[in-house]
C-alpha cells in the first residue's frame, strides 16, 4: 500500500474521531436547552433546525429593513450547496426565506437578484405565487435587478414586480414553454432491439423514447404546452399591465438583451443591484433602511461537513451521479418535462 493510500486512509479516521466528537457534544448542548436557553439556539442553528439566518448587508434603522432575495441558477427542486463556492440554487431554502419575509413586519421592502436561465414549470409557479402572496397580503414592495440572465422562468417569477432593472448585457424574454424528449426507434430497429412495453391504456407510455410518437401523442402534449404558456402570458399580462395581443407577439420564445426589453415593455429601467437599491430606498422612503439577505439554509454547518467529507473521495463516479441527479429532475427521454428554460434540454 502505497504513501498516498496509507495517508488518505489516516484522514479518514481522523475526520470519523473528529465527527463523532462533535455529534456528542452538539447532542450533549441540545439536551440543556431546558436549562440554557442561549446555549442551545447557538448550537441548533450551527445544525441548521432554526429558522432561516440573516446576513447584515449594511447597517441601518432596523424598524423597517429590505431583504436582498437571490435566485441565482436553474429554478429546480432538489438542488445543494457545496464547499466549491458554487452554491447552486436551493429551492426549498428559498421557498423558505419567502415564508419568512411574510412574517417579518420590521420588511418594507425586496430587492430580487434574479440570475437564471429558468426551469421547472411547477417550482416557478411556486415561487411567483409566493411573491404575489406576499404583495397581496402586505405593503412590501418588490424590485427586480436582473443578473446576466433572466429568462423564461428567470422573467416567469420577476414579471409582477413593481419595477424590474436589467443592464443593457443581460439577457431576458425567452417567453415560452418547453418538453424536449428523444427517441430512439429507428436506431433500435438498426441494431437489433425491440421494445415490448405491455400498458393499461393507448396513452400510457406517451413520449416514450422507444415508438415513435403519433399525431395524437403530439397533440396531447401540445395542448399540455399551450395551456403552460397561456399561464406564462397571463401573468405577463397581469404584472406588467400589458395587453394580451403584445406580450403574445414578443413571446414566441426569443430572447431580448436589456435594451430591447426596455423598448418592449418588459422590464423598467436599465441599472444594476444598486440602482434597483436605490430607487426603492428613495420611492418608499427607506433611505436609513438596514439592508439585509438571507443565509441559505442548506449552509448549516452539519451539512458542510458532510459535503466536505463527501469532496474528499470524490471520483467521477460521483459526477457522473449528480449529472443523473439534474437529468432526472428536468426530464428525462422517456419522461419529458415541461419547462419554462432557456437552453433546450
Amino acid at each position: 500500500m502505497n504513501a498516498k493510500r496509507w495517508s488518505a486512509i489516516g484522514i479518514a479516521l481522523g475526520i470519523f474521531i473528529f465527527s463523532l466528537f462533535f455529534s456528542n457534544y452538539f447532542s450533549y448542548m441540545v439536551q440543556k436547552q431546558e436549562t440554557t436557553e442561549t446555549v442551545s439556539d447557538s448550537f441548533l442553528s450551527l445544525l441548521g433546525t432554526n429558522t432561516v439566518e440573516e446576513s447584515l448587508l449594511k447597517a441601518g434603522d432596523s424598524s423597517k429593513r429590505i431583504v436582498v432575495l437571490s435566485v441565482d441558477g436553474t429554478i429546480l427542486a432538489g438542488q445543494s450547496a457545496s464547499l466549491t463556492g458554487d452554491l447552486g440554487y436551493d429551492h426549498d431554502g428559498f421557498l423558505q426565506q419567502l415564508e419568512q419575509v411574510l412574517i417579518d413586519d420590521t420588511i418594507k421592502g425586496i430587492i430580487l437578484s434574479v440570475n437564471s436561465p429558468g426551469g421547472g414549470t411547477y417550482e416557478s409557479a411556486q415561487i411567483k405565487d409566493k411573491l404575489v402572496a406576499i404583495q397581496q397580503t402586505t405593503d412590501i414592495p418588490i424590485y427586480v435587478s436582473m443578473g446576466s440572465m433572466a429568462a423564461s422562468g428567470g422573467y416567469y417569477i420577476s414579471a409582477s414586480a413593481e419595477k424590474i432593472f436589467a443592464s443593457e448585457e443581460t439577457l431576458t424574454g425567452s417567453i415560452g414553454v418547453i418538453m424536449s424528449g428523444t427517441n430512439f426507434t429507428e436506431l433500435f430497429e438498426k441494431i437489433g432491439v425491440d421494445d415490448t412495453t405491455i400498458k393499461s391504456g393507448e396513452f400510457k407510455d406517451i413520449g416514450s423514447a422507444t415508438r415513435t410518437m403519433t399525431e395524437e401523442d403530439a397533440a396531447i402534449l401540445q395542448t399540455m404546452v399551450d395551456t403552460s404558456y397561456d399561464r406564462f402570458v397571463e401573468i405577463i399580462v397581469e404584472g406588467r399591465g400589458m395587453e394580451k395581443d403584445t406580450v403574445k407577439n414578443l413571446a414566441d420564445g426569443r430572447i431580448y438583451d436589456g435594451v430591447q426589453a426596455l423598448e418592449n415593455g418588459l422590464v423598467d429601467e436599465i441599472g444594476y443591484q444598486e440602482d434597483a437599491l436605490e430607487a426603492i430606498q428613495k420611492d418608499y422612503d427607506l433611505k436609513d433602511a438596514e439592508i439585509f439577505s438571507y443565509q441559505n439554509p442548506s449552509l448549516s454547518f452539519a451539512s458542510l461537513f458532510n459535503a466536505k467529507v463527501s469532496n474528499l473521495f470524490k471520483t467521477s463516479e460521483t459526477t457522473e451521479s449528480e449529472i443523473s441527479k439534474l437529468m432526472s429532475a428536468i426530464g428525462t427521454a422517456d419522461s419529458p418535462k415541461m419547462m419554462y428554460y432557456y437552453g433546450g434540454k
